[in-house]
C-alpha cells in the first residue's frame, strides 16, 4: 500500500467555525490508520502550523480540515511550498469551491444548472430579481453556518445581517422546493446518490449534527435516469472547478424534476457516519479502504516547482 512505510500527518482542527467537526473527521481518520499499523500522527492546525509540520517531519498530509484556513487553498498552498504531498484538491480548486459565488459563476458559465442567485455588493439587498422564498448564506462558510431561509421581505434584513457575521460576501439564492441530494466523487467516479431528509424540513447545522434529526437514504428514492443525471452533473462540476481526489457535490431535485448543483465540498466529512463513507459502504468499500483510497491519491498538484 502506497505511503505505508511513510510518516503520515492527519491535519485537523484548525481555526474555522467548523473546528469541532474537523476534529471528529481527523480523529476518525487517525484512529483507523493507527489500527492498521500506519506511521501516523495527528496535527491540530493553528498559527504554528509551519513549525509543527517541520517538527513532525511528515512525508504526506491527510487533510481533515473543514472551512476556511484549511479547505480554501491556504493550507494546500503551504504544503506545495513545503513539497509535502497532500490529499484532496489543489490550491485553485479548493479556493474556487470554497467561495460559493465563484463556484456558481463557473457552473453558470459551463451550463451546469444551479439555483438563480444574486450577490449584493453594499448594504441590504433591494429589488431582488426573483420572488421569495430566498436562501441567504455567507459566500465562504460550510456546514450551513450562517444560512437562513427567508419567506418574506421583512425577514431579509435579519438574515442578511446574520450571514454578514460570517462573511462580507453574501449569496442570495432562489429557494428550490424539492429533495436534497448529495453525490460523492471517488477515484474520479461518482458514488451512489444519497437522499437527505431532515425532519424539520431544512438541512441546517442542527439537523446535520444532531443524531436522529435527519434520515439519509442510499440509494436515493429517485428514478434511475434522475440519479444518473445527478451523478453526471456532479462529475462535470467537479471537473469544471479542477478538483482532484475525493470530493462531494450537493444538489437539489426540484418538484418539477430538475437537478441543480449548489456546491462542491473538496474535503467532505470522514467519520464513519458521514455521507461519503455511507455511499462508499453501499458499494462495499469499508471505512479503512476509503481512507486508503484517498491516501493513495495524495500528491503535489503544482507541477514544475524546483526542489
Amino acid at each position: 500500500m502506497i505511503w505505508y512505510d511513510k510518516r503520515i500527518g492527519v491535519l485537523m482542527g484548525g481555526i474555522s467555525h467548523e473546528r469541532e467537526i474537523s476534529l471528529k473527521t481527523g480523529m476518525a481518520v487517525l484512529n483507523v490508520l493507527k489500527e492498521e499499523g500506519y506511521n501516523v500522527v495527528g496535527i491540530d492546525v493553528s498559527f504554528d502550523i509551519v513549525q509543527r509540520l517541520l517538527q513532525e517531519s511528515i512525508d504526506v498530509a491527510f487533510i481533515a480540515l473543514h472551512g476556511r484556513w484549511g479547505e480554501d487553498g491556504t493550507v494546500q498552498g503551504l504544503l506545495e511550498l513545503l513539497r509535502i504531498p497532500y490529499t484532496g484538491s489543489g490550491v485553485l480548486a479548493s479556493a474556487l469551491a470554497m467561495n460559493k459565488i465563484k463556484a456558481k459563476e463557473l457552473f453558470s458559465y459551463h451550463c451546469i444548472p444551479t439555483p438563480e442567485f444574486v450577490t449584493p455588493q453594499k448594504g441590504e439587498p433591494e429589488g431582488l430579481p426573483f420572488p421569495p422564498p430566498w436562501v441567504v448564506k455567507p459566500a465562504s462558510e460550510g456546514s450551513t453556518i450562517g444560512v437562513s431561509v427567508v419567506k418574506t421581505k421583512n425577514e431579509l434584513k435579519e438574515a442578511f445581517d446574520y450571514a454578514r457575521r460570517y462573511d462580507h460576501q453574501i449569496l442570495i439564492e432562489r429557494f428550490i422546493k424539492g429533495r436534497e441530494l448529495t453525490v460523492g466523487i471517488l477515484k474520479g467516479e461518482p458514488l451512489p446518490v444519497i437522499e437527505i431528509a431532515p425532519k424539520n424540513g431544512f438541512y441546517n447545522y442542527h439537523s446535520k449534527y444532531t443524531p436522529g434529526m435527519t434520515e439519509y437514504i442510499v440509494p436515493a428514492r429517485i428514478d434511475e435516469n434522475v440519479a444518473e443525471e445527478a451523478q453526471r452533473l456532479s462529475l462535470k462540476a467537479y471537473h469544471v472547478l479542477g478538483c482532484s481526489g475525493c470530493a462531494r457535490a450537493d444538489l437539489l431535485l426540484s418538484e418539477g424534476g430538475v437537478v441543480f448543483i449548489t456546491e462542491i465540498n473538496t474535503l467532505p466529512g470522514m467519520t464513519e457516519t458521514s455521507l461519503v463513507p455511507k455511499a462508499a459502504a453501499y458499494k462495499g468499500i469499508s471505512f479503512l479502504q476509503l481512507i486508503q483510497i484517498i491516501l493513495e491519491e495524495a500528491s503535489l498538484k503544482i507541477e514544475g516547482a524546483k526542489e
